[in-house]
C-alpha cells in the first residue's frame, strides 16, 4: 500500500517531537508515558477496590497527597512503594516483564 505524503505514522510523529528511540528526549518521555501508565492502572485498581486516595494511603502507610501524585503520573515511586501500593494496599500480585 503506498503510504500518502500527508499521513504521519505515531512513530514519525514521536521521532519528530522527541527524537529517535534510545536517545535522551524519547527515553524521558517514554518514562513519563509509563508514570502514567502506572498511575492510571494504581487508580483504577483503587477504584474497583472501591478505595478512597485517603483510605489507600493509610493502608499503605503514605500521604494521600503522594497517591495523587502516583495516579496523576508527577511523581516517580520506588519499586518498593509500587509493591507496598498493589500488593498490600489492593491485595494485587505483580508480574514483571522484560523484552
Amino acid at each position: 500500500m503506498k503510504k500518502s505524503s500527508s499521513i504521519t505514522t505515531f512513530d514519525e510523529h514521536l521521532e519528530k517531537r522527541y527524537g529517535k528511540a534510545g536517545e535522551e528526549g524519547r527515553m524521558a518521555f517514554e518514562a513519563k508515558a509509563k508514570a502514567f501508565a502506572i498511575g492510571e492502572l494504581i487508580k483504577e485498581e483503587r477504584r474497583l477496590s472501591k478505595m478512597t486516595q485517603e483510605q489507600l494511603a493509610i493502608k499503605t502507610g503514605t500521604k494521600k497527597s503522594f497517591i495523587s501524585r502516583i495516579e496523576n503520573g508527577k511523581s516517580d515511586i520506588q519499586l518498593s512503594t509500587l509493591f507496598r501500593i498493589l500488593e498490600l494496599g489492593l491485595d494485587k500480585k505483580i508480574s514483571l516483564t522484560i523484552e
